[in-house]
C-alpha cells in the first residue's frame, strides 16, 4: 500500500467512524450501527454506550452478509415497486433496519423493541443524514 492509499484508507475509516456516530446520535433508541459493503463485510460498527450487544462481533458479520443477500434478492422487482426505502425487522428484543446508501454500501441499524416510532425516525433523522453524506460513500 503506497502512502497515497493509506491517505485515503484512513479519511475513509475517519468518516466512516464520525457517520456511525451521527446515525448512532440522532435517536436514543438506536442500540447498534453499522455501515457494510456491497458483500455484507462490516467496515465500521458502534454500539450506544453502555449497551451490550445480543449477538457477538461474528454473528453481527454473519448476520450482515446474510442481510445484504436478502436485500439484493428484492432488487429484481424494483423497476415494477421501486428502491426500496429501507427493510425493518421486529424480533421480540429489538427492531432491526437496512437502509441502502448506494449499489455499493448499507447501512444497518438497531432499534430498542418498544420504540414505535421508527418510521418517523429513519425517514426524519436516518435518511437525511445520508442524503447529506452521500457523496462521501
Amino acid at each position: 500500500m503506497s502512502e497515497g492509499d493509506h491517505h485515503v484508507t484512513n479519511n475513509t475509516t475517519k468518516f466512516l467512524y464520525a457517520f456511525t456516530q451521527k446515525v448512532l446520535n440522532s435517536d436514543r433508541s438506536i442500540r447498534w450501527v453499522a455501515i457494510t459493503d456491497q458483500d455484507g463485510i462490516i467496515l465500521n460498527e458502534q454500539n450506544r454506550e453502555g449497551f451490550d450487544s445480543l449477538l457477538t462481533e461474528e454473528e453481527n458479520q454473519e448476520s450482515a452478509i446474510n442481510t445484504i443477500i436478502r436485500q439484493k434478492t428484492r432488487t429484481k422487482f424494483e423497476p415494477k415497486i421501486g428502491k426500496l426505502s429501507y427493510a425493518l425487522g421486529r424480533y421480540q428484543k429489538l427492531s432491526r433496519c437496512l437502509i441502502p446508501i448506494n449499489e455499493n454500501y448499507y447501512l444497518i441499524l438497531t432499534m430498542d423493541f418498544d420504540q414505535y416510532n421508527f418510521d418517523k425516525i429513519i425517514m426524519e433523522k436516518i435518511i437525511p443524514l445520508i442524503k447529506e453524506n452521500k457523496e462521501n460513500f
